[in-house]
């Protein structure tokens, strides 16, 4: 019997088997140290940031642009918006201009930053600092650093570079020379015995600078296009400062534009008297063309009459696509419904469609489903009322497709209408073109000439009440508000980012770490690659015993013991030529599988059954089992196949507490164990333990490391393939299918050994209590070993 295959299929025909994401999830878990330590850290990066990030401020103003439409003397007469939506727009632009900015930050001395720290912060102080420092011959472009610290009434303490340069002493209001230059340090109402010690740093910046730091900060949005409403808002470190530049960048663009409008309107009334006389020649003769034409078409208005039946045309278009999605939805319900039929399971609900009638069947049945499944886990389908509840199910599974027929009828019938009613609309809007047509030409021209018409005649009473009244171009709507809290830095946005970087970046490092790895690592992989019988898993154990690795016992319920009573189950269906396995050859492909543990823990559990198990270590050259056991003194195997003196009584040994169950140990190192596995012996061991034992349970050495295994072969029915999960290279399985296929040994199988119980679905690397490697010693544990896969 073949075990753990996919329905005959070859190993080429099978497809790849998917990533389980709740695998995956289990896996990122298993980490959770990591996602621990990385949150914490990247948590406690951006609280530092936040802490020393100053604090924004916003100050938001409402303006209006003045335009002939909300300007009152002349809205009346204003009717086009085209020119201005271009006017504010360019008003928009003027406002962001670099000149403007820095005239506004020279007026109200915005480019000197005076800052007091408060904690890891430095707070501005642009209305309530202490001192004022005035630098002799300062220009626009001057920057300097200085930290003022008041010391009495009429003494500061000033320090150049935020208090690593010189101190020097200087009296209030008092012009002094020092190596910054001369300076005046002047008072402010703020000064008094509280502000004694307080440092002060004080930043200068060039104008030119200040001006480009306000316009990164300034936000100018267009409210209403017709109206010519802005909404100015600045982000600065002091709310007091934001509003100050905002009104000040207000004031100095009503002068600007004062002095321009004068100089505008003399040459703009010259050349729209010349254009009026032009154009109205032109509409003159396009309104005669116009009037013949619709005398012509006795008045009749063809473009409101296809647009009338072009947008009903468009309204059963819609209704039709509506249509056409519910009965493609009805019809993949149904679809689906036949598909699932005779299937206890659950039908989807709030699909979308609009038969009310057929959600509520769906909810009923899906409630009663629920109800027979939990009743069906508890006894069993023969329970009377669960036969009940699948009446009443197949009852109420008719008449959902009978209301799902209904519903698609109606659909169908509602279809038919719409298209009809579609077809009647469309065809009556195509013959309104050929009216529209007759005139289309005319009318484009009689519009252009209007609209230019009416647009300079707009233009000029709008010029000359600019020359009879001279008015600023920006009107305050809402004075400057500012923001009572800061609007920066969020210190939970900044703890949600560094919380987020924290799960997000180990993460991302561990799922790119488990794509790159290559060990075999689940059930999956080795059924996704091999058509070779696979028996069962034996699960990850941590528990020890004081003398030897058997950890089943015969009335446990442990996982380990439940996995070795499944591989023995499935180990009685691998007969050959209709004779049950009696020896059992355990190997594996590199050390370290863990096959001498599998070998005791299933020899055990063999007699745990009352059958009669005989366990041999035939690994002549290291004897692992037997040192495992503790028999690794004495006569054994390798002294019974070199010397023909020697009986099997000799050599036979037992464990105190272990009935049913006699060890051979492997006796000394052998230096030719081929030649003697080869020799008559082995044959003649094999064939009178046969006749005293049930089971034989051979632990062999690893085929891929030596040739015993392969001249082992001759004498087992059954040979047991040991993959430890995370030691096996993935790429390796191919050479273990093309053992099985080219029948190298007897009646080959496939255990997958090291699974940790309820763990990420990927594999374990150690044995925990009953690790060992073959010759190597234990793995040593580290930083990297929290890295390995659980």
């Amino acid at each position: 019997m073949r075990v753990s295959q996919y329905g005959g299929m070859t190993v080429n025909e099978k497809k790849e088997q998917s990533i389980n994401v709740v695998d995956i999830v289990k896996y990122l878990f298993s980490k959770w140290i990591w996602f621990f330590l990385s949150v914490l850290i990247f948590g406690a990066v951006y609280y530092y940031q936040y802490s020393k990030s100053p604090y924004i401020y916003q100050s938001t103003q409402t303006v209006m642009i003045k335009t002939p439409q909300n300007t009152p003397t002349t809205a009346r007469l204003t009717r086009t918006n085209v020119a201005n939506t271009v006017n504010v727009k360019s008003e928009i632009l003027q406002l962001r201009s670099k000149e403007l900015m820095q005239t506004t930050v020279e007026r109200i001395g915005a480019g000197t930053n005076y800052l007091e720290r408060s904690g890891l912060r430095y707070n501005e102080l642009y209305t309530t600092t202490p001192v004022e420092v005035i630098m002799e011959r300062e220009s626009a472009n001057s920057n300097y650093e200085l930290s003022v610290t008041p010391l009495d009434k009429t003494h500061v303490e000033v320090t150049d570079k935020l208090g690593e340069g010189e101190k020097v002493k200087v009296e209030l209001n008092k012009a002094t020379k020092t190596v910054f230059g001369t300076l005046t340090v002047k008072p402010t109402p703020f000064y008094n015995e509280k502000s004694y010690g307080r440092t002060i740093w004080i930043n200068k910046r060039s104008v030119g600078a200040a001006a480009v730091y306000f316009l990164s900060k300034l936000d100018i949005r267009q409210l209403d296009g017709e109206a010519g409403l802005l909404q100015i808002s600045l982000e600065d470190v002091n709310p007091q400062r934001a509003a100050a530049v905002i009104t000040e960048l207000i004031a100095v663009y009503n002068e600007v534009a004062l002095r321009d409008k004068n100089q505008i309107a003399v040459n703009t009334e010259e050349f729209i008297r010349d254009r009026l006389a032009i154009i109205e020649a032109e509409l003159g003769s396009v309104e005669s063309d116009l009037e013949r034409l619709q005398t012509a078409n006795q008045g009749m208005d063809a473009k409101t009459e296809g647009q009338m039946y072009l947008s009903d045309s468009r309204q059963f278009q819609s209704e039709r696509t509506k249509i056409e999605t519910d009965i493609n939805l009805a019809n993949m319900m149904r679809e689906y419904l036949t598909e699932k039929d005779g299937q206890y399971e659950l039908m989807p609900n709030n699909t979308g469609l609009v038969d009310a009638n057929v959600e509520n069947q769906l909810n009923e049945y899906n409630a009663m489903l629920l109800r027979r499944n939990r009743l069906v886990e508890g006894s069993s389908t023969a329970n009377p009322v669960v036969a009940d509840l699948d009446r009443n199910l197949a009852s109420i599974r008719d008449n959902i497709y009978e209301a799902m027929d209904n519903a698609m009828r109606g659909l169908d019938i509602k279809l038919n209408n719409v298209i009809r009613e579609e077809q009647t609309a469309r065809g009556k809007a195509t013959q309104a073109p050929r009216k529209q047509r007759m005139m289309l030409s005319v009318e484009r021209q009689q519009k252009v000439k209007e609209e230019l018409y009416l647009y300079l005649l707009n233009k000029r009473e709008e010029n000359a009440i600019n020359r009879a009244m001279t008015d600023e171009s920006i009107r305050i709507v809402d004075a400057a508000t500012r923001s009572n809290a800061p609007i920066a830095p969020s210190k939970y946005g900044k703890l949600t980012t560094g919380v987020a970087i924290g799960i997000v970046l180990p993460a991302a490092i561990l799922l790119i770490m488990l794509m790159l790895d290559t060990k075999v690592r689940s059930r999956q992989d080795i059924e996704g690659a091999l058509s070779v019988p696979f028996l069962g898993e034996i699960p990850l154990s941590r528990r020890k015993t004081k003398d030897h690795s058997i950890l089943v016992t015969d009335t446990g319920r442990d996982p380990l013991t439940e996995a070795f009573r499944i591989l023995r189950t499935n180990i009685s269906f691998m007969s050959r030529d209709g004779k049950e396995a009696q020896v059992i050859l355990l190997t594996s492909f590199t050390i370290g599988a863990g096959k001498t543990f599998s070998s005791l823990n299933l020899a055990a559990t063999l007699a745990n059954m009352g059958k009669k198990v005989a366990v041999l270590d035939l690994d002549l050259r290291k004897g692992t089992l037997s040192s495992r056991v503790g028999l690794n003194e004495g006569k054994g195997l390798s002294h019974y196949l070199s010397k023909s003196d020697i009986q099997m009584e000799d050599i036979r040994q037992t464990i105190d507490g272990m009935e049913n169950l006699d060890f051979f140990s492997f006796g000394a190192i052998a230096p030719n164990p081929v030649v003697l596995l080869m020799g008559q012996r082995l044959d003649t061991l094999m064939h009178e333990l046969r006749s005293q034992y049930d089971y034989i349970i051979v632990d062999g050495v690893p085929m891929g490391v030596v040739a015993d295994a392969a001249i082992m072969d001759r004498i087992s029915d059954l040979t047991l393939f040991i993959i430890r999960t995370g030691k096996m290279d993935r790429r390796q399985l191919p050479d273990i299918e093309r053992i099985y296929t080219e029948k190298k040994v007897n009646n080959l199988a496939v255990v997958l050994n090291g699974i940790k119980p309820g763990g990420s679905g990927y594999g374990s690397y150690g044995y925990g209590g009953y690790g060992y490697g073959y010759g190597y010693g234990e793995e040593k544990k580290g930083l990297r070993g929290l890295f390995k896969k659980n």
